[in-house]
């Protein structure tokens, strides 16, 4: 070691007392015990030294285990070359040699007083030990001074007794070394590194772990500047002193005490990655419940937290020491229960004592080598020394006391996950327990929504030995969640891999389909209707199975206007000749279908639809039904039935297998809650980091909606820049988007733009065959454009078409929009007449922002027309709406015109109880009264989602965050 010794003051006095006391001619033994690392050898050296400047002749010598076989190997090393003892051989130990020895050493303590320094005394060989024990019995009388160093540590396997266990308290000094304190650590840091940082000095002090050994060997290998950070392996460390100090501990431990010592890290090292996070802190602070202040000062002022943080006062925390180091270590305490848990844990996996590995544990986080974790569970006082306990352990071994952990916590019944954790750094097993162990951890991580856990573990499954169905099936589960998170490429050879397996029907089925799903979401479509349509061929004697496996391949369809026309081809011609081919899920997409061509009214679809949902389905095809029944519920504006059909589809839903409806019926989700208008529930569910897909999605455009109702243009135009639509492939979603973007173009102003977005989106949607308003209705917005760039007469036409199609569906928030335009396109008295009529249908439409935007048209027409009076009662109505919508938007154009109207906004409450429609008063009702939101939903017979929307709305209006304030606000 280098560097002055700190914190030894006491150990110094007292040697410096008893070499006075020799030279007075009394001697007495000095024991310096002390763990390994304390400094007993460096305390020894001073000792010697300051012996030899007061005239003391000096005899040395240093024990090793590797002497032992010889008697009195310890004492002859120590008191030189002796003639008479040369031919001394093993088994040699006699009271005549004992006596002839102690003649030599009285020999030379009558030519001066002298000084005995014996390093290791507990290796010494059994002779020498009982000569030393006599020696301190009778050294009193003579001017000679013995100082002894001995390990003194808990270790696993009991240690022998010490050198003074028979011996009279008078006749030894006994002194034992303590850990360094964190000021001592502190102060040994600082002078090595005088520029560094508090936070860094108090991380590389948790590092040293009060040891001298430790921390100067750290000190050592970062010499020069220090790094950022204190590295949190020793792979980061040249020369590797730090590294090498840890393995000598451990080796004069013994094997029990290092085997004990790995497991614990092992364990550890697991637990840490189960929770995202080292299970100790690199900056200094304490993970656990119990670590404490240091006693207040004497000025009054409070020390730093004990956990090395250093709250100074130049930022209002605490006051640090006067020298501004972290104030003296008290430790902190390690919860006696959760150390009693996992020492038995360690005990039963390393077939050790219990109470020897609980008494070890005890021992460590008294010297600070453990320290509490947040729990108050045993963990090694830094990532680093944990790193250092297991460089020196094979891999094989260390795989070996994982697969030991994970059988021990198997045996007392830890739950599945945490059994599976040890797994992930185990070999194969090639036992039952371990596969069902594994997939009941996937089972919790999928319950759980921890995808990548699943993952890890499924990977970890497949190592093991099982049958070929058993494969199958966690290959298909391992491929879906792969693809899904974001190592999306994997997933697509595993459900391959999954494909060529011999499995049974439905399972062959489930991979195909989540194999589709992840083809057609990286835009090879064609390759998976092709691969789904090969499969189907092979399912001759299972007629459900193939018409789901068909159906899906015309779902996926959708995502390419090319295949898409082939299947649905195919879906029409077989319906007519052959409808047993098709099944209900296929004929509910032959009614989207159609809804979507134009060709039929949603009374009819819905009526059609209900009548699908009552036969019995298939399991397996039941996911396709229910979303495309869900899907044509939103545009037919049953928005209660749409969202029962949406919760009941997705609670069908298996999250660990890729499935085309999952994202489906999420897809119909937004898309009910972008027509009620609640921006809110849109934007939350907007994904902030990006996707996989090259494209953007339906979450995309509607996000981009409600960013330009919302007035947050600016964060709309960023949306938008952020994807290339010149390399985007041809969607539906795309679509979306292009008419998105064109509703934000019109909103900056760009009408032109916003015209181009709007004709290329129609373009796009009569490709595919979609002529019906129900998705976009990118005809009504290409007529406001043309009104707006002075081209009356195409607006009309595009108008008219818009209506004649919207007529078709019938529904009012596709009829009421259509007039709306029509209405402003016409103009005159025909055009009052049309808007009007648009404001009396979307009076019965849920669709609040399409009511909004017909009054303000209207209120507009009948101010120009010389109405004022109605005009402005429309214009403050459709104010009122908007303001309580949250549409920025509409709200600042109703300003606008009322504004160019020469009118004020009224004094209606737009704000407070008054302001609630009827619905949210009567559910803001029921909330207040502790009724939950499903039981308000069964009560008034409406889905969950439409009681969490008119909740949203209620506490805007009524200005509160919590259910608890309804009570209050509703009575003001």
């Amino acid at each position: 070691m280098t560097g002055p010794l700190r914190e030894r003051d006491n150990a110094r006095a007292l040697l410096a007392a008893e070499t006075e006391r020799a030279l007075a001619g009394s001697g007495r033994l000095v024991l310096l015990r002390g763990a390994t690392g304390t400094g007993r050898s460096a305390l020894l050296e001073t000792a010697v030294a300051r012996a030899a400047e007061r005239g003391l002749r000096v005899l040395r010598a240093r024990c090793s285990s590797e002497d032992t076989a010889v008697p009195f190997s310890a004492v002859l090393h120590l008191l030189g070359p002796v003639p008479e003892f040369a031919d001394v051989a093993p088994g040699l130990d006699d009271r005549g040699s004992a006596a002839r020895l102690w003649r030599l050493l009285r020999s030379y303590a009558a030519e001066g007083p002298l000084v005995v320094a014996v390093d290791d005394v507990d290796l010494a060989d059994d002779a020498s030990r009982r000569w030393f024990v006599e020696a301190a019995r009778r050294v009193d009388r003579l001017p000679v001074l013995l100082v002894a160093t001995e390990r003194s540590q808990y270790d696993i396997d009991p240690a022998p007794v010490g050198l003074t266990h028979t011996l009279s308290p008078s006749l030894v000094r006994t002194h034992t070394l303590a850990p360094l304190t964190d000021t001592a650590a502190t102060g040994l840091v600082r002078a090595a590194f005088p520029a560094a940082s508090a936070r860094w000095t108090a991380d590389l002090v948790r590092a040293g772990a009060g040891s001298p050994l430790l921390l100067h060997a750290l000190v050592d290998d970062l010499g020069g500047a220090p790094p950022a950070a204190v590295p949190e392996t020793c792979a980061a460390l040249y020369p590797g002193a730090y590294p090498a100090a840890v393995s000598w501990w451990l080796d004069t431990a013994g094997p029990a005490t290092a085997e004990v010592a790995r497991t614990l890290a092992a364990l550890e090292q697991t637990d840490g990655r189960a929770d995202g996070r080292a299970a100790h802190r690199t900056d200094g602070r304490s993970d656990g419940p119990t670590a404490r202040r240091t006693e207040g000062r004497a000025d009054g002022r409070t020390d730093c937290l004990t956990d090395g943080r250093t709250d100074c006062p130049t930022d209002g925390r605490a006051d640090c020491l006067a020298d501004g180091s972290p104030s003296a270590r008290v430790r902190e305490t390690v919860d006696p229960r959760a150390a009693a848990h996992d020492a038995a844990l360690i005990a039963d996996a390393c077939g050790a004592d219990p109470a020897r590995v609980a008494g070890w544990v005890t021992a460590m986080a008294r010297l600070g080598l453990l320290r509490p974790d947040r729990s108050g569970r045993p963990r090694y006082a830094h990532p680093l020394l944990r790193d250092a306990v297991l460089a020196g352990w094979p891999a094989a071994r260390r795989q070996d006391a994982h697969r030991a952990v994970a059988e021990a916590m198997l045996r007392r019944g830890d739950r599945a996950e945490a059994v599976a954790r040890q797994l992930l750094d185990s070999a194969p097993v090639g036992l039952p327990w371990v596969s069902r162990v594994l997939r009941d951890a996937v089972t919790a991580a999928v319950r759980d929504t921890r995808p990548d856990d699943a993952v890890r573990y499924l990977r970890r499954a497949i190592q093991e030995p099982v049958p070929d169905d058993t494969r199958q099936r966690l290959l298909t589960e391992l491929g879906s969640l792969e693809y899904a998170s974001a190592d999306a490429p994997a997933g697509i050879p595993r459900l391959a891999e999954a494909l060529d397996l011999p499995a049974e029907p439905r399972d062959r089925v489930r991979t195909a389909i989540a194999l589709g799903t992840a083809l057609a979401g990286r835009g090879e479509v064609r390759t998976a209707v092709e691969m789904l349509h090969r499969l189907e061929g092979r399912l001759a004697d299972h007629p459900e199975l193939a018409r789901t496996v068909h159906t899906a391949s015309t779902l996926l369809s959708d995502q390419d206007q090319t295949v898409r026309q082939e299947a649905y081809r195919w879906l029409v011609d077989t319906a007519e000749h052959a409808p047993e081919l098709v099944g209900a899920s296929g004929q509910a997409l032959l009614v989207r279908y159609a809804a979507t061509a134009g060709e039929g009214s949603a009374q009819d679809a819905m009526r059609q639809l209900r009548a699908l949902l009552t036969e019995p389905s298939d399991p397996l095809a039941e996911p396709f039904l229910l979303g495309t029944a869900a899907a044509v519920a939103q545009w037919a504006d049953q928005l209660d039935d749409a969202e029962r059909l949406v919760e009941r589809g997705l609670a069908g839903q298996r999250p660990s297998l890729l499935h085309p409806m999952e994202q489906a019926l999420a897809d119909v989700r937004l898309d009910i809650a972008a027509a009620r208008g609640a921006y809110d529930t849109v934007l939350a569910a907007h994904p902030t980091a990006p996707t996989r897909h090259t494209g953007p999605s339906n979450a995309d455009a509607h996000a981009l909606l409600a960013f330009v109702e919302t007035g947050r243009t600016a964060e709309a135009r960023r949306l938008a820049d952020g994807f290339d639509l010149n390399g985007a492939g041809d969607s539906w979603e795309l679509n979306r988007f292009l008419y998105a973007r064109g509703v934000l173009r019109f909103t900056e102003g760009d009408v032109t733009g916003a015209l181009h977005d709007f004709l290329e989106c129609g373009r796009r949607q009569s490709a595919r065959a979609v002529f019906s308003p129900v998705v976009t209705p990118w005809r009504t917005a290409a007529a406001e454009c043309r009104l707006a760039l002075g081209s009356p007469q195409e607006a009309l036409v595009l108008a008219e078409e818009e209506l004649r199609l919207a007529r078709v569906w019938n529904t009012p928030r596709t009829v009421g929009r259509a007039l709306r335009v029509l209405g402003r396109a016409t103009r005159g008295r025909r055009g009052l007449e049309l808007g009007e009529e648009a404001v009396a249908v979307l009076r019965e439409s849920p669709a609040e922002a399409e009511l909004v935007a017909s009054l303000l048209a209207h209120g507009f027409q009948l101010i120009a027309s010389g109405e004022r009076a109605r005009g402005r009662d429309q214009l403050r109505e459709g104010a009122e709406r908007a303001e309580r919508l949250g549409s920025v938007r509409l709200l600042t154009y109703a300003e606008h015109a009322l504004r160019t109207a020469g009118a004020r906004r009224s004094t209606s409450a737009h704000t407070g109880s008054a302001a609630l429609t009827g619905s949210e008063r009567r559910i803001a009702e029921l909330a207040a009264d502790g009724r939950t939101n499903t039981e308000i939903a069964q009560a008034l017979h409406v889905a969950r989602r439409t009681v969490e929307t008119h909740l949203t709305s209620a506490y805007r209006k009524l200005g509160i965050r919590k259910r608890g304030e309804l009570k209050a606000a509703l009575a003001e």
